[in-house]
């Protein structure tokens, strides 16, 4: 049976401990993080570098005990376990593989310790190696293999004592560009076929966005914001979370006036128009944020569609091809990216745009 995880209020301080018992002089590493991952989900801890995510995934795998607080499987108090009576998978980021063991022997390696017959041991190594595609690889030795490989091994290595659960720090950080794309696919493929439940470590938004199927972002040691992909970069819940996960443009406005469908925000550009079902106070101050993909360049302002409208001058364009990027001018001195997709020139520079956007693309934060 896939394994829930229950984290509550879980704490991790690191050197000497203030009377109160807060860490003296710097926050503590993991702080009351609270967590709830369902049975069988890829799940992903994701942040920038020294947020806390690293020492959270191992307290879970039991590699480091916590200040304060509980880890759950199942339902089962799992805080004092050690690591070994945990049934947990580890993939690190630099692999850990045997150099003078064969492919076969570095998968093996978790089964011997665990005394497993040999027939089972042979059957087990064979079906971890199918899993990861390097069944032909078996007879090698990790020197002899690409680090795409030896990553697939490592992973074949934590599948093969049939995990609980299966965590994974950075796997993929030490590879190109190109395979680290290739395997995001096939790393998502085997944990969705396996149906154990993976907790996933990176700092890359794009591996976290293209494989996920929930997402906790975290800052200093706080997790900030839990949801899906999709609706954490299209509703991020801070002006963290919004630029942490890809680019966007902030905007400072007052709030005009409401409707039940709509809200419209004065900003020294002009009039945007946002989507919001909750009341907000006239006068009060917002911030806006629009992805640089969500403004649409039109020569002419919309006909009957008021406030979705900006003018501005493009005063810098940079062309990739398929997209071009704009930086735009509006009036009071607001700068904005913007997104040209499938652009029909290579440069607006120095042209005179209207920005349209979608109510529904911009978000309060």
């Amino acid at each position: 049976m896939p394994t829930t995880i229950s984290i509550q209020s879980l704490t991790k301080s690191f050197g000497q401990s203030s009377p109160t018992g807060k860490q003296a002089g710097r926050p503590n590493a993991v702080d009351h993080v609270s967590l709830e991952i369902p049975a069988g989900q890829l799940f992903f801890l994701l942040g920038p570098s020294g947020c806390g995510k690293t020492t959270l995934l191992r307290m879970i795998a039991g590699f480091i005990e916590p200040t304060s607080g509980t880890i759950l499987f199942n339902n089962q108090d799992v805080t004092s376990v050690a690591p070994n009576k945990r049934n947990t998978g580890m993939v690190f980021q630099s692999y850990a593989l045997w150099p003078h063991m064969t492919v076969a022997a570095n998968v093996a390696f978790g089964l011997d310790v665990r005394k497993v017959p040999a027939d089972e041991r042979v059957k087990r190594v064979a079906e971890a190696l199918a899993a990861v595609r390097m069944s032909e690889y078996s007879e090698r030795k990790p020197n002899q293999l690409s680090g795409g490989q030896q990553q697939r091994i490592a992973l074949a290595r934590a599948l093969v004592i049939r995990p609980d659960v299966l965590l994974l720090d950075e796997p993929l950080s030490n590879l190109d560009a190109k395979l680290r794309i290739e395997l995001r696919a096939e790393i998502r493929r085997v944990c969705k076929a396996t149906g154990i439940t993976t907790v996933y470590v990176t700092h890359d938004q794009k591996e976290a966005l293209s494989m996920a199927d929930r997402v906790a972002i975290m800052d200093a040691g706080k997790v900030v914001q839990v949801g899906g992909p999709a609706e954490l970069y299209r509703r991020p819940a801070s002006k963290f979370v919004a630029e942490f996960l890809g680019e966007t443009n902030f905007i400072l406005g007052t709030v005009i006036n409401h409707t039940d469908q709509s809200t419209n925000i004065k900003t020294d550009a002009g009039i945007l128009e946002i989507k919001s079902p909750t009341a907000l106070q006239l006068g009060a101050a917002v911030t806006c944020s629009i992805r640089p993909e969500a403004f649409r360049l039109s020569d002419h302002e919309p006909m009957g569609i008021p406030g979705r409208g900006i003018s501005g001058k493009v005063i810098d364009t940079t062309y990739l091809g398929e997209m071009a990027q704009h930086l735009v001018e509006l009036p009071g001195g607001i700068r904005v990216k913007v997104a040209d997709l499938n652009p029909a020139t290579a440069t607006r520079q120095e042209s005179q745009v209207r920005l349209v956007v979608d109510p529904a693309d911009v978000v309060l934060v």
